[in-house]
């Protein structure tokens, strides 16, 4: 094992932010997390704090770190850092009786430093044939500019995206790893060089109050992990409704993972840029273990009561969405905005003020009912198993072409029976819809499922007759009545003459589908989001005061 000394200089004469390295950064001093990067080191180092400031040195020792008294010689403004890490390692290599190999000059300045990013730095440095000298630096690439005279001219000769500029470096402080054959009073550096590039925070060097606040906020921010799965049997509504979560959760870092037979869903996370994975342990727990999140949600219908208590026992915050399962019981927060629960439960909330609209369905305009139907929409989302599409245009489009009414269907994302529609030649049929509020809009009458569609079509006010899928969809208590939806239940129980009849009924009566209308726009389904975001923030801000 080589002998490393890790010297942290800490003056007490800070001037852009006063006493900066004492000061309190997410609740402990600046000093503390250097030390802290130092201490986790694998290659184990001695860490000596060199301070001419009495305050500093015996909070360093209360971190524990060994301590350099810097003589005031060298703890001026004016001095660079060459001669005070030199004379600390000069005191250090007499008090501990080493020879050391490598000098590292950590500054407290940099409190997001990992100790990961530091032992791959100390790697590179020892893997060295020649000594080397390794840098901390952030990636500077940029259009830049530089003034001569009263001139200014451009450090490029051609103007291209900066991935194809030359690539230019600019050191953070963070680290410098010196050899000792080539340390002095006056110089770190010697002829050969390797850069280590830091990012994703860890780059960051607090010189200002605004470097400070930005630090405070990436240390208060959690990691959310959303656990979801997607597929031709269930459908993408899980995935939908974690897209829209994440696109709500500003202030923390956010990643997904999805079950093993979710690709589907992990193709469509990937479109979005967001950070995904599918499980690759027997064991999900081991998969969210090796991610390490602060919270996670998951949108992966019931869980059971081990695998919830396997996630608490990681000591995360647990967030699940349309759970009846017994892992519900363990959660920090449920939310069924489609299920019912049969009792009051603590952090447990439910029903339609809790739904997820997209953006589209809160801002869209209602519908304005007219005096006489002109176009139905069929849209059974997802891969419709049962090919209630086909069922209902089978019922109706005799009718329709009666009455000069337009059918547009609108496929879900796995949907693969058009075969099956090519007989009706007089159908519009759309793909990859990106503006489905703006067809529900236009359409007079729509047929779809008992899921969320129901809820995005009762805030549009667009009268609807609702044909569930399977059984737990039957479950869904409001694609009713109540809410002003036509419920025929169980879609494979229903025939054809049941469906027109009900159609006609609709068609014939304004007055039913204005009522229908009403009762739809009496919910409040725009505040959902909000509401939801609300709880989310309050389970985060929880973790944050434990």
């Amino acid at each position: 094992m080589k002998n490393i000394l890790v010297v942290i200089p800490a003056r007490g004469g800070s001037k852009g932010i006063p006493r900066k390295n004492l000061r309190r950064l997410n609740g402990k001093p600046l000093l503390h997390y250097s030390i802290g990067v130092a201490k986790a080191s694998k290659f184990h180092p001695d860490v000596f704090v060199s301070s001419e400031d009495d305050e500093i040195i015996n909070s360093a020792l209360l971190l524990g770190a060994e301590i350099h008294r810097r003589s005031m010689e060298i703890a001026g403004d004016a001095i660079t850092l060459d001669p005070v890490i030199y004379a600390c390692y000069e005191y250090a290599r007499e008090k501990k009786g080493k020879q050391y190999d490598l000098i590292i000059t950590l500054q407290p300045t940099s409190p997001l430093l990992k100790p990961e990013s530091l032992d791959n730095a100390i790697s590179l440095a020892l893997q060295q044939d020649e000594p080397c000298t390794v840098i901390s630096v952030k990636n500077n690439t940029h259009l830049s500019w530089r003034k001569e005279g009263e001139r200014f001219v451009p450090n490029y000769t051609e103007r291209l995206n900066r991935q194809y500029l030359t690539q230019t470096y600019v050191e953070t402080g963070s680290f410098f790893i010196t050899p000792s054959s080539i340390i002095t009073e006056s110089e770190r550096i010697g002829e050969n060089v390797q850069l280590y590039e830091l990012s994703d925070g860890e780059e960051i060097d607090i010189d200002t109050f605004d470097d400070w606040n930005l630090c405070e906020y990436i240390l208060k921010r959690k990691h959310v992990l959303f656990v979801v799965t997607g597929n031709n049997k269930v459908g993408l509504g899980h995935v939908y409704n974690c897209l829209l979560l994440a696109n709500d959760i500003l202030n923390h870092k956010l990643s997904f993972i999805v079950d093993k037979n979710s690709q589907l869903a992990m193709d469509k996370i990937a479109s979005f840029n967001y950070e995904v994975s599918i499980q690759k342990s027997d064991d999900l727990i081991e998969d969210i273990r090796s991610i390490n999140p602060d919270v996670v949600i998951n949108d992966i219908l019931d869980t059971s009561y081990n695998y919830v208590e396997g996630l608490k026992a990681t000591g995360v915050k647990v967030i699940n969405f349309e759970d009846l399962g017994e892992g519900a019981g363990l959660a920090d927060l449920v939310v069924n905005a489609i299920y019912p629960e049969k009792r009051l439960k603590p952090n447990h909330f439910f029903g339609h003020a809790y739904f997820l609209l997209r953006d589209e369905f809160i801002y869209s305009p209602v519908k304005e009912i007219s005096d006489r139907v002109s176009q139905v929409l069929v849209s059974f989302g997802g891969v419709d198993p049962n090919n209630f599409t086909l069922k209902v245009i089978d019922a109706i489009y005799d009718f329709c072409i009666e009455q000069d009414i337009n059918i547009k269907v609108i496929a879900g994302y796995g949907y693969t029976k058009y075969a099956s529609l090519d007989k009706f030649e007089r159908i519009e049929i759309l793909t990859d819809v990106k503006n489905i509020a703006d067809h529900m809009s236009k359409a007079d009458l729509i047929f779809t499922s008992a899921g969320r569609t129901t809820f995005e079509v009762a805030s549009m006010g667009t009268p609807a007759i609702v044909l569930a899928q399977n059984e737990r969809e039957l479950t869904h208590f409001f694609a009713s009545g109540e809410f002003g939806f036509v419920n025929k239940g169980l879609g494979i129980d229903v025939n054809k003459e049941e469906i027109l009849a009900d159609f006609r009924e609709l068609v014939e009566s304004e007055e039913s589908r204005k009522y229908s209308s009403e009762l739809m726009l009496s919910t409040d389904l725009k505040s959902g989001r909000r509401r939801v975001n609300e709880l989310i923030q309050k389970i985060l801000k929880s973790y944050e005061s434990n």
